[in-house]
């Protein structure tokens, strides 16, 4: 029994959830390049962290630097105009921007401590002031301690980028599984009573194509009767549309690394 229903329930389960995942993470990166999510993300969290959420202060005068925004056009310095900003910043040119911005005379420690005291947002001065006296003079060691503040503030931003893309994922699996019925509780009913169903299937599909389409299409996806009735076997397929859109969580890595795995252990056993 394991080296034939089991593997072959578990085959086609893995080969549904990776092609599932796979499709929803390449909706959701052209969504993401789309609608420049990266690229507001960062302003937000460079807004937030400099304590600029109108972008008329420190942050704006942080985003017409070129070493953070190369392509900005003095014209449009506006955050409207999102698709010059960029999507990343390296930490060392956030820093030298940065004491650019702030300081009146270059190279000059001194001078940048005062330039420091003269800022008139209280919580930014406290924050250089802490990093100012760290430094004790050093030049070097004051920008890479604000590498660091960065670099800091960066890792909430990307936490909470992860966050919301893990929501999309779930709505976007669930919205693919509604659509195109995935119910994962009749997927398994039908491979345990028809193991055969997934005899045919090898690994997990590394781009979408049409025969990763093709392959995904002999499951027992799809509808058979629509509208369908509201009854308790829909209440039952919302529930398996639930339970495949909650396997978005583990992300399309996770699948193909599972789908290997049952593949090699089907191949080295007795075939159905």
């Amino acid at each position: 029994m394991f080296g034939s229903t089991v593997l072959e329930v578990a085959v086609g389960l893995t080969f549904c959830y990776a092609t599932v995942a796979l499709i929803v993470s390449t909706v959701q990166e052209a969504l993401a390049s789309a609608l420049k999510l990266r690229a507001r993300g960062l302003l937000e969290g460079i807004k937030s962290m400099l304590n600029d959420p109108n972008f008329n202060a420190l942050a704006r005068t942080l985003y017409a630097h070129a070493l953070v925004n190369p392509h900005s056009n003095p014209a449009l310095p506006e955050q409207e105009h999102i698709g010059t900003k960029p999507s990343y910043i390296k930490p060392e040119h956030f820093a030298i921007a940065l004491i650019d911005a702030i300081q009146s005379i270059p190279g000059d420690y001194a001078q940048l401590g005062r330039d420091i005291d003269a800022l008139t947002d209280p919580q930014i001065k406290r924050a250089l002031q802490g990093i100012y006296q760290r430094a004790e003079g050093d030049m070097a060691r004051f920008q890479a301690s604000v590498e660091g503040w960065f670099d800091t503030a960066m890792e909430r931003v990307s936490g909470l980028y992860k966050r919301r893309s893990m929501v999309v994922s779930v709505l976007l699996s669930l919205l693919l599984a509604a659509l195109f019925n995935i119910d994962s509780i009749h997927l398994f009913r039908t491979l345990w009573a028809h193991p055969s169903l997934a005899a045919q299937l090898g690994a997990a599909p590394a781009t979408m194509n049409p025969q990763a389409l093709q392959m995904l299409w002999t499951l027992p996806i799809g509808w058979e009767q629509f509208p369908p009735a509201l009854n308790r076997e829909f209440a039952l397929s919302v529930a398996g549309w639930a339970l495949t859109a909650s396997t978005a969580l583990f992300g399309a890595p996770f699948w193909f690394d599972l789908m290997k795995r049952t593949v090699q252990v089907r191949g080295t056993g007795p075939k159905p």
